[in-house]
């Protein structure tokens, strides 16, 4: 007789699962990390898209300011890939992070973040001039 509370035995590598380079090797972590990962992965995903949305932004507002338009297009291109640059480097970041838990690895740090940090300063940095100069 086997007693149904019993804990099922620790799953190998999933390969049902999508992407197969993540969910194809090691164990299944605890739930919990993997949403945790999950969570965080979203959290960089809207912080592109809020990059992203400041760029257009700034672009729709360069018609209001020609003095400007140079300026408003740097900071808009500068906004716009920055957003880009942080969707893939997330979904880098998660893939990365959820293969260490499933491996017993330990997590990597990112270098990006100081990297997202000084785009914003630099782009905040220009709007003060802007404003400035205005």
């Amino acid at each position: 007789m086997t007693d149904a509370s019993a804990t099922p035995p620790e799953e190998e590598a999933t390969p049902h699962r999508f992407p197969k380079s993540v969910y194809g090797v090691g164990s299944e972590p605890d739930p919990r990390f993997s949403l945790a990962n999950e969570r965080t992965f979203l959290a960089w995903i809207r912080t592109g898209l809020g990059f992203l949305t400041a760029g257009v932004g700034v672009a729709a507002l360069h018609n209001y300011l020609p003095n400007l338009a140079v300026e408003a297009q740097l900071i808009a291109v500068v906004l716009v890939l920055t957003g880009v640059v942080v969707g893939l480097v997330a979904y880098r970041r998660w893939a990365t992070q959820e293969r260490a838990m499933r491996l017993n690895r330990p997590l990597s740090g990112s270098l990006m973040m100081p990297v997202y940090s000084l785009v914003l300063v630099v782009v905040a940095l220009i709007a003060v001039t802007i404003l400035i100069r205005s």
